[in-house]
């Protein structure tokens, strides 16, 4: 399957910019085997002086920019082809989770794919005993890894309401926990919490999600979302699945991926110093198109 997509994030501040530095993490990933980028293209108003591009840690695509003129609006545009390719549900090959800490210490790597970097507490995300306690008790009858981590898949879904009026970009895993409320961001969380609490390997990822409308009307322009999920790492055989609490599923076709990192901090769409005063409104807009 192929897809367009049309990003625009409008930042708009109180008070004139003067200088600045960004990293910007928005443009799709190539997936060997799942997804492959034909074109992606970023415009950026105003002209940044330097723009340069590399590959972080995690191999996530990265624009760096440099302002240096005045200014109190910057937009990022980007527009990209992808190609998505169908797959079926992993058949389950994963070990019981009393054997998955085995099949880790025998993953001797520290590339950046590794579940070793997966495992620990991170900036975003902390263990939680009351997080861990709720995992445990949700998958106590799952026979595999896999069926852990779909089971916590479930409950996130089934017990937590989509409200995006509860939380904020910084809110942390404990506070949706205790709310049971929050946005994808925050189920992502909450689940790698869990998970990491319970032994499994599992982290965070961003990228484009296409919505359909209801049956009989149409596709609304800028409709279609920028999306949070969850991979993990679910033994040797396995190796790493991707779960959406959010959509209480396993990432198909419809999820097209920008990259992924321990948390949020990991992978956020822009990151960066400036120098202003005063607040800033944020608008964003997305558009997920298939090609016929």
């Amino acid at each position: 399957m192929l897809y367009d997509i049309r990003l625009a994030l409008e930042y708009d501040y109180d008070a004139p910019v003067h200088g600045g530095r960004h990293h910007i993490r928005v443009a799709p990933a190539n997936v060997p085997g799942l997804q492959r980028v034909i074109a992606s293209s970023l415009a950026i108003e105003p002209a940044p002086a330097r723009q340069s591009g590399f590959l972080d840690f995690f191999g996530n695509s990265v624009t760096a920019i440099t302002m240096t003129e005045p200014h109190d609006k910057l937009t990022i545009r980007l527009t990209a082809r992808v190609q998505i390719e169908e797959f079926s549900p992993p058949a389950d090959l994963s070990p019981p989770l009393a054997q998955l800490s085995r099949e880790i210490g025998q993953y001797w790597s520290v590339a950046s794919t590794s579940p070793q970097h997966f495992l620990a507490a991170s900036s975003r995300v902390q263990m939680v005993p009351a997080i861990t306690d709720y995992a445990r008790a949700v998958a106590a009858d799952a026979p595999t890894t896999l069926g852990v981590a779909t089971a916590l898949c479930m409950a996130i879904h089934r017990d937590f309401e989509y409200d995006p009026k509860a939380t904020d970009v910084e809110t942390r895993p404990a506070e949706a926990f205790e709310l049971r409320k929050g946005v994808c961001q925050d189920f992502a969380h909450v689940m790698i919490a869990g998970l990491r609490g319970l032994g499994i390997p599992a982290g965070y990822v961003s990228g484009f999600l296409r919505t359909n409308p209801p049956e009989g009307q149409a596709r609304l322009e800028g409709a279609d979302a920028m999306h949070a999920w969850v991979r993990a790492w679910c033994g040797q055989h396995l190796g790493w699945v991707e779960f959406d609490p959010t959509n209480a599923m396993i990432a198909g076709p419809d999820h097209i991926s920008i990259g992924h990192g321990r948390d949020y901090s990991d992978i956020s769409p822009i990151v960066g110093v400036l120098r202003t005063h005063g607040s800033h409104e944020t608008k964003q807009s997305v558009d997920v198109l298939r090609v016929e």
